[in-house]
């Protein structure tokens, strides 16, 4: 009996002294692990300090000559701002509450984030120049803090990091492309930098962004949606979660009736996938919530960004998206003057088609065109292997981008930073003049005539042009091009061109001009005015790569095109060997937000419709086909494979031993004939039909019903191709 009263009361002591101990744990002043010895605090900046402690605990920061008191919230969260601070140090910040924390060897100067994929986070030990300077390294004025990788649903207040100082320890293992930027600002301005590197391979834009970023572009608004319907504390989330309980309940109720009543049930309600949460560090915010949220709202002077190869199919999409990430940051650090610098991408075989980097590369100038203080560095000259991504020359990458800061941030506009940019074009006779801005002079860097410069005509086939430069013009010339309309510039993955100014740095991919496409349709439909062209070519004559799986348009601009669709339009004219040109428009909602399947269904673009369609309008002017809006009677058949007479789509009145408007698709054969049907089944009318893709002249094309006799009305097995000396199929969007 005596030991078990000994027993509990040494339980009992042992739990008094465990929960004074969590209670000691609670109530200590506790600080983000951004706040730590050898850190450096932002220069000439309000200074946000933050952390917690015990609710309604008073909290005292004091920092060179200032104290700033507060007291700990409900939440258990305190914040004070110090005034703006003049570089030097070391100093100590000291905060107390019911405990005192002191940090040591504090620096006051610039602080940058550094962010991005691969090739920021590419280490020092692994560049070129890492053998070289590492005997260098050690600069107790720089500062690292190296954020591990990791991803979250929410917004995350700690992370795994600490601040170390620069030497040949500490330096191999931090970004190359971050430390050669920090060491140029530290010996350019005499002040201390410090470096944060949060940066993760193979990631995509999205996850770094914040969810207000997003937000702030209606373009975008699809992924704030996303973001949004994923987050407990929205409006959104929520009343999707309400509509799903209720869903549930409902059916709960019917089975539990049913049950009774010795009835089936139904399957239960699926699961809105809106709700689902993300599963990999690639989805929107994950990264941001984890890897910057934790150091949110730091002062910072800006950010230097590397990244966009795995976004590297998206063209001007891209632009947004980088838009989106620039104020999102600006939003959320509380400084809308945050300098934002970063790298055009280095040439690369990627394989597909050649001109998709190009795209992307156009995307990325445009950025720094439509944002103040952000500064795009070309690197198309520092690659040593075309099939690296990974070019090991990090330290011109870093110095460029610091080059920009000290000229767009810190007001040196003495220094050549920027490089040469097309200001204008101009046509003279057979010759293209195009003059540059951000250089004194051009110049080749191997002595050699200027290279990758392209022309083209009314053909929009572009040609190699000979390029010849006079101060700051170049002048372009071919002479199977009479009269050219459009010139483009380093246009492939694999450029690496010679023209820079007189500074070395370099010019970077671009077009200009433009073929003039639209005439015979905006002549013929001026209702179609606002609508944007997103591919073209001649359906006579379709070309088709990679066995038959994709089809080359002559002109594809989806890489161009950003926002949200709103319609889409179908334009078919067709140039009959005796008599006049036909037409036809149809305009109806998109057949999905992708753009890639609202072309020719291929293998490729992976497109595949048969459904009916409401609210479509009709312009035509061929007899037969009916002109106007229907609200409905009208559906759609794309697809890549073979297909047959029967009506297995239920459609009304459609056959099951003619092809017309209802027909059999063969899913399993891919790729097949190919059908490019739109239908007004209601009229009984194929508003225009597109099959057999593979055949060249020999594929079936036509404008309203086949009238043929013992023809099909959807044309199918007609040759028609060969009966017109050339045609135009035109696929437009609206966007809002």
């Amino acid at each position: 009996m005596k030991n078990k009263f000994v027993f509990d009361f040494v339980v009992v002591l042992g739990i008094a002294v465990t929960l004074l101990f969590v209670s000691d744990l609670r109530a200590d002043v506790r600080l983000p692990e951004i706040f730590a010895s050898d850190m450096v605090l932002q220069r000439e900046m309000k200074v946000p300090v933050w952390g917690w402690a015990e609710a309604g605990e008073k909290v005292t920061v004091s920092f060179e000559g200032q104290t700033v008191a507060t007291e700990t919230g409900n939440d258990g969260r305190w914040s004070v701002q110090l005034e703006p601070l003049k570089a030097g140090g070391p100093f100590t910040l000291t905060v107390k509450g019911k405990n005192e924390v002191k940090l040591e060897n504090v620096l006051v100067g610039e602080v940058w984030l550094c962010s991005g994929q691969s090739n920021m986070e590419w280490t020092m030990s692994r560049s070129t120049e890492y053998n070289d300077e590492l005997p260098k390294v050690e600069n107790p004025k720089i500062r690292l803090f190296q954020v591990a990788k990791a991803w979250n649903q929410t917004t995350q207040d700690k992370l795994s990091a600490s601040w170390k100082l620069c030497n040949a320890e500490n330096i191999p293992n931090f970004s190359a492309v971050g430390y050669y930027f920090g060491q140029k600002l530290n010996a350019d301005l005499d002040i201390p930098v410090g470096l944060i590197n949060s940066s993760w391979g193979g990631t995509r834009i999205e996850p770094w962004t914040p969810p207000v970023g997003f937000q702030a572009l209606p373009t975008l608004s699809h992924i704030a949606d996303e973001v949004a319907a994923k987050n407990p504390e929205t409006e959104l989330h929520k009343t999707l979660v309400t509509k799903t309980l209720a869903e549930y309940k409902n059916w709960i109720e019917t089975s539990e009736k049913n049950l009774a009543e010795t009835k089936m049930i139904t399957p239960p309600p699926t699961f809105p996938g809106q709700l689902a949460p993300y599963t990999n560090q690639q989805q929107p915010t994950v990264l941001y919530n984890a890897m910057i949220h934790p150091f949110v709202p730091l002062a910072l002077r800006g950010a230097i960004w590397y990244q966009g190869e795995a976004n590297m199919s998206e063209g001007m999409v891209y632009a947004e998206k980088m838009k989106a990430l620039i104020q999102g940051w600006r939003t959320v650090f509380n400084n809308p003057d945050l300098g934002f610098y970063y790298v055009q991408l280095a040439p690369f075989v990627y394989g597909g088609d050649s001109t998709r980097l190009a795209y992307l590369w156009e995307a990325q100038a445009a950025v720094e065109k439509s944002l103040p203080k952000t500064g795009m560095a070309v690197i198309n000259d520092l690659v040593t292997n075309i099939k690296d991504i990974h070019p090991p020359r990090k330290k011109p990458v870093g110095q460029r981008l610091a080059l920009l800061a000290l000229n767009r941030t810190y007001g040196k506009t003495d220094i050549v930073a920027a490089s040469p940019e097309l200001e204008k074009m101009e046509i003279d006779g057979s010759n293209v003049v195009l003059h540059f801005t951000n250089a004194k002079e051009l110049k080749t860097r191997d002595e050699k005539n200027p290279d990758w410069f392209e022309i083209a005509g009314a053909d929009g086939v572009y040609r190699k042009a000979e390029a010849s430069i006079s101060g700051v013009t170049i002048t372009l010339k071919n002479n199977e091009v009479e009269k050219p309309y459009a010139v483009r510039f380093a246009w492939d993955q694999t450029a690496e061109p010679n023209v820079q100014n007189e500074a070395g740095f370099q010019l970077g991919a671009f077009r200009a001009g433009e073929i003039p496409e639209r005439g015979t349709f905006d002549t013929l439909v001026p209702e179609g005015k606002n609508f944007k062209l997103l591919y073209s070519f001649d359906p006579t004559k379709p070309v088709l790569t990679d066995n038959n799986q994709r089809l080359v348009y002559k002109t594809d601009k989806s890489r161009e095109i950003v926002g949200n669709i709103k319609r889409v339009g179908y334009f078919l004219s067709l140039k009959p060997k005796n008599g006049n040109e036909q037409f036809v428009f149809v305009i109806l909602p998109p057949l999905d937000p992708n753009l890639a399947k609202l072309g020719v269904p291929t293998k490729s673009s992976a497109a595949r419709f048969q459904k009916q369609v409401s609210d479509v309008t009709v312009f035509s002017n061929v007899s037969g086909v009916e002109t106007g809006t229907f609200a409905d009677g009208c559906n759609v058949e794309f697809w890549d494979s073979n297909y047959a007479a029967p009506n297995t789509g239920s459609i009304a009145g459609a056959s099951d031993q003619t092809f017309d408007f209802g027909d059999q698709i063969t899913p399993a054969v891919s790729p097949g004939y190919g059908s490019m049907q739109i239908h007004n089944f209601a009229k009984k009318q194929t508003i225009f039909a597109f099959n057999n893709f593979s055949a060249g002249n020999g594929c079936d094309i036509g404008i309203g019903n086949n009238t043929v006799s013992n023809g099909n009305p959807d044309w199918t097995f007609s040759k028609s191709a060969q009966n017109y000396s050339g045609g135009q199929l035109m696929i437009f969007v609206e966007t809002e």
